[in-house]
């Protein structure tokens, strides 16, 4: 039998809901359980493709090519379990298909209404292909009251009613927040948002309180009271100083027992999570210590590089080192002859994806920074199209190559592939060709060089990885690039497509076509990451 838990939030946004989510599946996991996360998203995009950085965050992609919400992300990288495309939807995808069979007829002229059509969808979506699961861990985007939620939640009392209450639980994530005046901890905000709860149809099983202390048995038992749950379902979820104590958090506070409990499931056995321990440990006390300067566009809002930020603490755990991150504005260093010396601190270079020309001339000038000075670098996407475009200009005698992403330019060293190999589409194309139609998305395989430094890196010549692009590196040009020294150790099988570059004569110079953060796990770091601290620490000894 396959159980549900819902995962709803209450008083603030930005509780983390994701984050309890993916905890708690990691919990039930380390008991043995096949557990799946998915997350359901109240706005009217039909997915974040096309929502910008600075408001949205990060975009997930997945081995299919979805585009998703950032909390995918946590998902797998809790779990370890891939994502696939029905495991983020947003209201707007669903009313989408709805209007879709409308248009076909598919309802037979009948009234169109949110319900049963559109929750009855939602419902559909929730419960498909988890029949071989044990938890399937539902996180509904946004909080309770806000009226763009109202759907899912009433989808939700629906699906308690259809499976049983014996099959499904709510899980509510509130605030409780510490009033220094008072000297004590409020409980009101939570009353007031099971409240809210209860009055679209659901009960919680569970309450998770965000606090920065523990909760007093006393206010315990009163929000178990006002609430109508048990006092051990009052669970306080504390900060804590690295995401990946949350596991271990939550089970200290009986979180996991509580779930089984509920479900009249054996929970008297203790969990194995020696391997969360060891990570945490990692972290809390790393060895020795690092400085990587990342040179990005979009770092007002670092949610934009989610991935890539914990994918650089993966790197460090595996060498149980302390990744201290610059984040460097690339415009700055366009705009001043002296910004470059923030990069001479820096024990490593990255310079990650982006669209757009904003910035652009200053990612090229730390990718100069760094093959000149043989710092450590890292390219990504974008990163890497700029690495090749300042290989032509510097070293292959092509002052005016560019990216036609950029406008015109008589030297296109990066171009939509149709631009330069017609007849050789490969882009998964939606049917419309709206934008973000004609992007590169999900997993590739590609051919590395045996011998080349990231085949060993790999310890393998055929690799997967994720892509999210629109603009590819011109393969006409790698003749003159090769000559100029820089090595393209990576194609895709065809041999059309570049997906890596590196120096012989470089230390550790690597870029990448594909994004690798998306596939970096704290259990089992991305190797171009684990590399890039591996080559930042032996700089740093060297020196």
């Amino acid at each position: 039998m396959t159980r549900f838990v819902f995962v709803t939030g209450g008083v603030v946004s930005s509780l983390g809901k994701g984050i309890a989510s993916a905890a708690l599946a990691a919990l039930l996991q380390a008991r043995g359980y096949k557990v799946r996360l998915r997350k359901l998203d109240p706005y009217l995009n039909v997915d974040p493709g096309t929502m910008s950085p600075f408001q949205h965050g990060e975009v997930f992609v997945t081995d299919d090519g979805a585009e998703t919400d950032l909390d995918l992300g946590h998902y797998e990288r809790f779990t370890g379990v891939n994502a696939t495309r029905e495991d983020n939807t947003t209201t707007g995808k669903i009313y989408s298909d709805v209007i879709a069979r409308e248009r076909r007829g598919d309802y037979l002229g009948g009234t169109v209404q949110v319900i049963p059509h559109i929750t009855d969808a939602i419902k559909n979506i929730v419960v498909a292909n988890t029949d071989h699961l044990d938890f399937v861990l539902v996180e509904i985007g946004g909080t309770v009251g806000d009226i763009e939620s109202l759907p899912f939640l009433e989808s939700i009392r629906q699906l308690r009613n259809d499976l049983g209450m014996a099959q499904t639980m709510v899980v509510h994530l509130t605030l409780l927040p510490w009033i220094p005046s008072a000297g004590e901890l409020k409980t009101k905000p939570t009353q007031h948002s099971v409240k809210e709860l209860q009055n679209v149809g659901l009960q919680p099983q569970i309450l998770l309180c965000r606090c920065d202390r523990p909760i007093p048995e006393s206010e315990r038992s009163k929000i178990a009271n006002f609430c109508n749950v048990r006092p051990e379902a009052v669970i306080a979820a504390r900060d804590v100083d690295t995401i990946y104590a949350c596991p271990l958090s939550y089970h200290a506070e009986g979180m996991d027992n509580e779930v089984l409990r509920y479900f009249g499931l054996p929970f008297e056995d203790e969990p194995d999570l020696s391997g969360w321990e060891k990570i945490v440990d990692a972290i809390r006390h790393p060895e020795r210590e690092v400085r990587i300067a990342v040179v990005g566009k979009y770092t007002a809002l670092l949610d934009s590089y989610k991935s890539l930020n914990e994918a650089l603490l993966h790197g460090g755990i595996s060498h149980r080192t302390k990744v201290k991150l610059d984040w460097i504005e690339a415009e700055k260093l366009e705009k001043s002859d002296t910004a470059l010396e923030q990069l001479a601190q820096a024990d490593g270079i990255l310079v990650p994806g982006g669209f757009g020309e904003r910035g652009s001339e200053g990612k090229i000038a730390a990718i100069r920074y760094a093959r000149e000075n043989k710092i450590p670098f890292l390219g990504i996407c974008l990163g890497m199209q700029m690495a090749v475009i300042e290989c032509a200009r510097n070293l292959a005698g092509l002052p005016d190559a560019s990216s036609t992403e950029f406008g015109h330019t008589p030297e296109p060293l990066v171009g939509i592939m149709t631009e330069w190999a017609r007849g050789k589409e490969r882009l998964r194309r939606s049917e419309s060709g709206e934008l973000g139609g004609t992007m590169r998305l999900g997993s590739y395989p590609a051919q590395l060089v045996a011998g080349s430094k990231i085949a060993q890196l790999y310890g393998s010549t055929a690799i997967n990885e994720r892509h999210r692009h629109r603009y590819e590196v011109n393969i006409h040009y790698r003749e003159k690039l090769e000559k100029a020294g820089m090595v393209f150790s990576g194609l895709s099988p065809d041999g059309i497509l570049p997906e890596v570059v590196e120096y012989a004569d470089h230390p550790w110079f690597m870029a990448v076509q594909y994004h690798p953060e998306l596939k970096s796990r704290p259990f089992a770091p991305h190797p171009l990451f684990s590399g890039l601290v591996g080559a930042a620490l032996q700089k740093k000894e060297a020196c």
